[in-house]
Order: C-alpha cells, then structure tokens, then sequence
C-alpha cells in the first residue's frame, strides 16, 4: 500500500512538471501560429542584449535589467497594410510604478514590435501619472532568441 501512493505521488508530481514547463518560442513564424491558435504568450526582455538609442542616440551601456509581458492583446499587420514593408506583430502594456530616477509614480508603457524577419524593436516609456508627460523613452532593437544566437528577446508559450 505504502509503494502504490508513492507511486501515485511521483507520477502526479512528474505530471504536474511536465504541464508546468513552458516551450519557448523560436522564430516570428512560431509566434504568430501560437497567437492565431488561443495560446498564451509571454516575452521576457534582457535588455542589455538588445541595442538601445535613447534622445537619438546608440548608447554604449546598456542597463542590465530584465523586463517581461504577456501578449493578451496584440495586433497583427501582413506586409503593405499600413505601408509596412515586413510584416508584424504589436503588443503593449501600461503599468503604474514608483518613479526609479525619482519621488512619486509614473506610467511604464512599453510597446514591443515583432517582424517577420525575427527582429523586434522594444519601444519604453515612463509617462507622468497625473500629467501623462513623457518623462523617458527608450528604443531598443534585438532578435528574437532562438537557441543559437546570443539575443535577448525570449518567447514563450504556456
């Protein structure tokens, strides 16, 4: 009796990892069969893999932070919709925060644009939260990671 709901406990905790485990998401192609079937998305952003250009402007240290989202709502646009060359995909989120550089709150907004070349261009903001002006923004320009390369853009599904 003992052996049996040992038994019953391994293989229900081997079950409960195995549907726990997420598949990362490779390539533009594979986002967009994820999304077009219901499944649930979300990205992880290291941004000092990624380029960034602030004020116009490559700069060279790029903070060493890690971001993340879900894409519960996104929009896709097939090449020459809207005069875009690639195809894409758009998502973006608004968070109230605590201003980092400073006292009071402000609106994190950070758009993120996928290509169907599986480049990505991460647009962030902070926005004040009573005036809604810009405080920051940022752009940074990466690829979608895939296994083999050293990018910073990871993508997974649920």
């Amino acid at each position: 009796m003992k052996k049996t709901i040992i038994s019953i406990l391994l293989i229900s905790v081997a079950i409960y990892a195995w549907a726990g485990e997420n598949t990362q998401i490779k390539s533009f192609e594979e986002l967009m069969n994820y999304l077009k079937n219901g499944k649930e998305v979300s990205v992880v952003l290291h941004y000092a893999k990624c380029e960034l250009i602030s004020d116009n402007e490559i700069v060279e240290d790029v903070p060493d932070a890690i971001g993340g989202m879900t894409l519960d709502v996104w929009e896709y646009f097939a090449p020459m919709v809207i005069y875009n060359e690639k195809a894409f995909l758009v998502s973006s989120t608004s968070k109230l925060i605590q201003y980092p550089k400073g006292d009071g709150y402000v609106y994190n907004y950070v758009k993120i644009r996928f290509y169907d070349d599986n480049s990505v261009k991460i647009t962030a903001e902070y926005l004040d939260a009573e005036t809604y002006e810009v405080k920051m923004t940022e752009n940074f320009y990466g690829n979608i990671a895939d296994g083999k390369n050293e990018e910073g853009i990871y993508i997974y599904v649920d």
